[in-house]
């Protein structure tokens, strides 16, 4: 299935019905007097938040929708029949935004949550309405309201508890495959990674959710390459877990490089607790692993971890060290009877 994660969607409540003027006509009754019924209430446009979902690729195809006018009122105090609703089912993480794409109208990040996007106009008054003890035969109704046209953004950030950050071919493709059931494509070219991948990793008894996106490089903030587009799923995350390609020569620079894009995206990105690993230690000696350790850590200003993808070498430490950063009421506990403790290379 084709991920898309922005999507521009044009939506319509529907129009109040207008309500009727009706006098009754009936035998045998000598004074009738008004019976025109109101109008119905148009149908409005609701946003849900949903399960099974990660992806806006239904709003690639069906760009529109308009909700149900409401039906007139008729004579014998009949109300029109009401619009139906219309309800746009998103995943969880969608935000919706405003024509200008910067004035957030809702962050659905639950289950279930919903939000009134575009309300139905009210039906009008029939004649009834108007009856009064001087004004016995009114001969006006109103019209219905008319219904909300607008256009609106949906953006689509991923609810990840970690996320994983690099240039292309870091590992972090690896990583992810390694340490969950995720597979995605792994190969020797940059931006083999073209969309964003979900995995469930575990350790010490307790699961959590990383996100892999597709690897940055210098200017992303500036369009080059796939850009910083795909930051946005990772805004939400806890940690930052920053893969650096350890065969690299230019291995500070590349470090440099995506911090130097963290800060230019803006926001709290760039604050946001940071787990520096050093990766593909496996075609390194002891020797080269303490150098290349040592010059990270003084660019880090902080401790460096050790680890290879390929060998699974430092895995469980990075996982840890990861863990460690997310608050225990997003950390989701394994059954000890279901699952091992800590989770074995």
């Amino acid at each position: 299935m084709k991920f898309l994660d922005l999507a521009k969607v044009y939506i319509r409540s529907g129009s109040g019905g207008n309500g009727c003027v009706s006098f009754r006509r009936e035998k045998y009754i000598e004074y009738g007097g008004p019976d025109g019924g109101d109008g119905g209430k148009g149908g409005s446009v609701i946003a849900e938040a949903v399960e099974g979902l990660n992806t806006l690729i239904d709003f690639r195809y069906q760009q529109h929708f308009f909700a149900k006018n409401g039906r007139p009122g008729m004579g014998a105090q009949r109300t029109g029949a009401g619009g139906d609703d219309i309800i746009l089912r998103v995943p969880v993480g969608t935000e919706i935004l405003d024509e200008d794409q910067e004035t957030i109208l809702a962050d659905l990040t639950e289950v279930g949550q919903t939000v009134l996007l575009a309300k139905g106009g009210n039906g009008g008054f029939g004649n009834l309405h108007f009856k009064t003890a001087t004004n016995q035969a009114p001969g006006r109704a109103n019209p219905g309201q008319p219904g909300v046209e607008r256009t609106i953004w949906l953006r689509l950030k991923l609810i990840a508890d970690a996320g994983l950050l690099g240039l292309p071919n870091a590992g972090k493709s690896t990583f992810l495959a390694a340490t969950s059931n995720a597979r995605p494509k792994i190969a020797d070219y940059p931006f083999t990674t073209l969309h964003p991948n979900l995995g469930v990793v575990g350790v010490d008894g307790a699961e959590f959710v990383v996100a892999d996106i597709p690897g940055l490089i210098e200017g992303a903030s500036e369009g080059r390459g796939l850009g910083d587009q795909f930051l946005g799923h990772v805004e939400r995350c806890a940690v930052l877990l920053h893969l650096v390609d350890g065969l690299n020569d230019d291995f500070v620079e590349e470090y440099k490089t995506i911090i130097g894009e963290l800060e230019a995206y803006g926001g709290e990105l760039a604050e946001k607790p940071r787990v520096t690993v050093l990766n593909k230690i496996d075609a390194m000696d002891e020797e080269e692993r303490a150098l290349r350790k040592a010059e990270l850590e003084k660019a880090v200003g902080g401790p460096v971890l050790l680890m290879s993808g390929v060998s699974q070498e430092g895995t469980v430490d990075v996982l840890r060290a990861v863990r460690a950063e997310i608050t225990e009421d997003r950390l989701r506990m394994k059954k000890a009877e279901e699952e091992p403790d800590t989770w074995q290379p």
